[in-house]
């Protein structure tokens, strides 16, 4: 990438190693599924950032395997919420700063409570966003989710 996003920058300031891994936008499929394919990854270490919020608590961010749907049950239970709802995709920038399919766990306009499905912790190297799209950054699992206090829960449907 020829500049640098917020993302990397904060990355950089905590000394935590990253690989950009770049591939080509294409507006009609943002899925994380051909995102993967296109960096050579399975698609249990690329990983995708969704935005919600709780009834009781607002808004929460989940990181889960791309070809993965997320379990609002789940999601609602292990948040302390009744219920959760997926923000709306015209929300995103003005919550996050951020767009779909450029949605980073790192670096949103506030620090939201964040969770990450528990299978992140089986693997040395996850993927997530950039905060850009056209760009993800490989790092160590373990570093991710110190770096954004991160909870380890199983989030997705079986």
């Amino acid at each position: 990438m020829k500049q640098k996003t917020n993302v990397m920058r904060m990355l950089d300031a905590a000394k935590i190693p990253y690989r950009v891994m770049e591939y080509e936008v294409d507006e009609s499929n943002l899925a994380g599924t051909h995102i993967a394919e296109q960096i050579g990854l399975a698609y249990e270490v690329v990983f995708k950032t969704l935005v919600a919020r709780g009834d009781k608590t607002g808004p929460v961010v989940f990181c889960i395997p791309c070809d993965r749907e997320i379990d609002l049950k789940k999601a609602a239970r292990v948040t302390g919420n009744k219920r959760i709802e997926m923000v709306q995709v015209k929300e995103l920038p003005l919550l996050t700063g951020y767009i779909r399919g450029g949605c980073s766990p790192i670096g949103m306009k506030k620090k939201f409570p964040t969770y990450i499905d528990e299978t992140a912790i089986i693997c040395d190297e996850i993927t997530v966003s950039a905060g850009v799209r056209g760009a993800q950054l490989l790092l160590s699992a373990e570093m991710l989710i110190a770096f954004t206090d991160a909870k380890p829960v199983d989030l997705t449907m079986s």
